[in-house]
């Protein structure tokens, strides 16, 4: 069986195959709950190594030292790597087992691994899809190897216009077969609301259906609900989709929650967004795993930004606490 006959069929079989046998795991998918009823947080905050992209690509930063900064800098026990951070590490164990031995040194949980430029999972193309799905399936064997519950990846390429439902057809197609892979391997594949019809809420939760794999499921991003044209600044999008429409439509299928933040306003809430609105969204869905802070402003530095934003998560944590338990 050649790629072309897995795409087109998405057998576990073909999964297994390209695999190699790898062993599975328990997956420690996010809790749900209608109502928590022990001492745990009603949420809790992890930080997005895209929080600090600046220092890391200006090499202030280490790929291997985002653990420790995270536990010691921000006093946040969980975290969200990003695959061009260490692009070339996919495969290499001792890369991979320092990264591993880091983060347990700081009592760090590793959650999951922000993919991006490993092909169109939304192609036209069979092939392209197929190889795709090849080179995302490196980083589902890299996540695992970390101890992460999930790879994050995109729904499409932006440089492909194809029509509303064929283009749901298309990405759902690859995704299922990577989220075959996936539950192999015990790892979730989650869509991240990132730009062009993946941020129409409507459209993402409809492959998401389409998919219909419990290894499948949504990354909400509270700032990337711009169709056309740039999120950041706000000015800059042509086309924006409801925030607060957008986040219902995508928490049903959610396996993490990104809260992305741009700007402050002297209370210390998001500037652009309503935090409380939007987690009362998220712990009405059910949602009880990590929130991840995500600062992608420039007002503030990358540290006073991540800082904003984790102290916002928990004044909201604070204030929801006596409704949510």
């Amino acid at each position: 069986m050649d790629r072309r006959h897995f795409i087109i069929t998405g057998t576990g079989a073909m999964a297994a195959a390209l695999l190699g046998g790898c062993r599975s795991r328990s997956d420690e998918a996010p809790e749900r709950a209608a109502v928590s009823t022990t001492a745990e947080p009603i949420y809790k905050i992890s930080l997005a190594q895209w929080s600090l992209h600046r220092a890391l690509r200006a090499g202030e930063l280490d790929n291997l030292d985002f653990a420790i900064t995270a536990r010691r800098d921000y006093d946040i026990a969980a975290v969200e790597y990003v695959n061009q951070f260490f692009k070339d590490k996919a495969t290499d164990t001792a890369y991979l087992a320092e990264m591993k031995r880091v983060a347990d040194g700081e009592g760090v949980r590793s959650l999951l691994i922000m993919c991006d430029g490993e092909g169109n999972l939304g192609s036209a193309d069979v092939g392209i899809r197929a190889d795709a799905v090849e080179n995302h399936a490196r980083w589902i064997e890299a996540a695992r190897y970390l101890g992460c519950h999930a790879i994050r990846v995109n729904a499409l390429d932006n440089a492909e216009a194809l029509g509303y439902d064929e283009q749901m057809k298309l990405s759902a197609d690859g995704l299922r077969a990577l989220a075959e892979l996936g539950e192999i391997s015990g790892i979730s594949v989650i869509v991240e609301n990132h730009g062009s019809l993946s941020s129409n809420g409507a459209w993402l939760a409809s492959v998401m259906k389409l998919v219909d794999h419990p290894s499948c499921g949504t990354l909400p991003d509270f700032g990337n609900f711009c169709i056309k044209g740039s999120s950041y600044p706000p000015g800059n999008c042509d086309e924006a989709y409801d925030i607060y429409k957008g986040v219902e439509e995508l928490m049903p299928f959610a396996k993490a929650v990104s809260a992305k933040s741009h700007d402050f306003n002297d209370a210390g809430g998001e500037a652009t967004m309503d935090y409380e609105r939007l987690m009362r969204i998220v712990l009405n869905a059910g949602y009880r795993g990590y929130v991840g802070v995500e600062y992608e402003g420039d007002t503030l530095s990358e540290s006073e930004g991540i800082l904003a934003t984790r102290d916002l998560l928990t004044s909201v944590r604070d204030k929801l606490t006596p409704e949510y338990t």
